[in-house]
């Protein structure tokens, strides 16, 4: 037996109205809509963005927030992303890799790639630096 129809078929598109979130990779140069809710991860692995630095291009532990190699920073619109974990805030302190970047850009919001959500508009940046000889480094 068919369906009918009904009126499913004359609704009105609400889709229009919502605007889906952009992220910028700020370094690329590039602009890119995002579903809500996506992690930056797969964002950036959808568009050929190249989060994973050096050895970590292939080994790393595929978006399960272990590794810590996927770290990026978020330059403008934290308040649109997820709020930090407890794996994310705990690996701060386990992972050299993050621990060290984190303090090495005090000033900035240094989150993991695949554990940050996004609900609105974002700036990343991909591969923050290690500053080791920086002024605020050893402070």
């Amino acid at each position: 037996m068919r369906r009918p129809l009904g009126d499913a078929f004359f609704r009105p598109n609400y889709a229009s109205d919502y605007s889906m979130p952009k992220v910028t990779f700020v370094k690329e140069k590039i602009t890119v809509d995002a579903a809500e809710g996506e992690d930056i991860r797969t964002i950036a692995r959808k568009n050929g963005v190249q989060l994973y630095a050096g050895p970590h291009k292939i080994v790393n532990c595929m978006g399960n927030g272990l590794c810590c190699s996927c770290d990026v920073i978020v330059k403008k619109g934290s308040e649109n992303c997820s709020s930090k974990g407890l794996l994310e805030s705990a690996n701060k302190w386990i992972n050299p890799l993050l621990g060290l970047k984190m303090l090495s850009n005090p000033e900035e919001d240094v989150r993991l790639g695949c554990c940050t959500k996004v609900h609105g508009d974002v700036e990343v940046e991909t591969n923050p630096p290690i500053n080791w000889h920086g002024d605020k480094f050893w402070n």
